[in-house]
């Protein structure tokens, strides 16, 4: 069998061993062979070491010598096959080894795996933790790379994670009908044009029109649509105070004036953030409508309450 001159085997001495192995697994070190190569083909992050390989000696001396790990793991595939190790132990034991030999900084000069009987059963590779300064790097590195086809904002993914299937309806609902009205019920009277105190805040129909599966749950729901930054609460109304009837006809809203002797109510909106657009744009809604147009939220501004009540 033919080395190179780092010790490790030529690719094509593996063809015979690949050859040998029974047809699943042969199709299997195939698969793994080219998945190997294509992480290193289309991740950014390799791409970088390559072009740090062009000036960095020491740097290319490591991305040689981890695409010669990931030839020797291929070939210990094969082998431990031909020699009786189950197909599938053999496979997740190859897979671990690779994936720890693939990625950013994921040099493993001089580290061998661990062979026992036969067989690949562990890798002493580690993965180099990137410091803050070296994520800001990459983050401006990104930043300045014009052929970049990321789209939407990388919390997006996250964002999606800690919402509730309710909470995706509400976002829906303000996306395509609008700003939602609220009404807070507050003392009134004589009294309350000295010392108005809250009854009830933050009223409205938003569970309804959603069609949500716990209506007991939307002041709950807002909040958190609030953490995520996805919506606002403004001390402004609708321009439109035909909104309000119905808000103003519920019965959780008359239950709050009949308490007090006197009360009052005072009308508030629930608008999308710009971020809340883009997100539901970009998450909720199909390809070719995100760019259709959609009624337009108020932005917060100076005065403007942007705290949940």
């Amino acid at each position: 069998m033919s080395t190179e001159s780092s010790g490790r085997p030529d690719p094509r001495d593996l063809l015979p061993a690949a050859e040998a192995l029974p047809g699943l697994a042969r199709v299997a070190a195939s698969a793994a062979w080219h998945t190997t190569g294509w992480s290193l083909r289309t991740s950014a992050a390799a791409w970088r070491r390559v072009g740090r390989a062009v000036t960095d000696q020491d740097e290319a001396a490591a991305l040689a010598e981890d695409a010669g790990q990931a030839i020797a793991v291929v070939g210990e595939l094969a082998r431990s096959v031909s020699s009786g190790t189950p197909v599938g132990k053999a496979l997740v034991v190859a897979g671990a080894t690779l994936g720890g030999l693939v990625g950013e900084h994921g040099s493993s000069a001089g580290r061998e795996p661990e062979v026992v009987d036969g067989t690949v059963v562990s890798s002493s590779a580690t993965a180099h933790e990137p410091t803050l300064r070296e994520l800001g790097q990459d983050l401006l590195m990104r930043s300045r790379d014009v052929w970049s086809t990321d789209q939407g904002h990388p919390a997006f993914a996250r964002i999606l994670t800690e919402l509730a299937p309710d909470e995706g309806r509400i976002l829906v609902l303000l996306l395509n009908s609008g700003p939602q009205p609220s009404v807070d019920v507050r003392t009134g009277g004589p009294m309350g044009m000295v010392s108005s105190h809250l009854v009830a805040p933050g009223l409205s129909m938003i569970g309804a029109r959603a069609g949500l599966r716990y209506v007991e749950q939307v002041p709950s729901y807002l909040n958190n649509l609030f953490r995520l930054g996805l919506v606002w609460f403004s001390r402004e109304p609708l321009r439109d105070p035909l909104e309000y009837q119905v808000v103003e006809a519920q019965p959780d809203v008359l239950a709050a004036v009949h308490s007090v002797k006197f009360a009052k109510v005072v009308r508030r909106s629930i608008h999308l953030t710009p971020f809340g657009e883009d997100f539901c744009r970009t998450c909720l809604v199909e390809e070719d409508a995100a760019d259709a147009p959609f009624p337009e939220h108020g932005t917060p501004g100076e005065g403007d309450a942007v705290e949940p009540r």
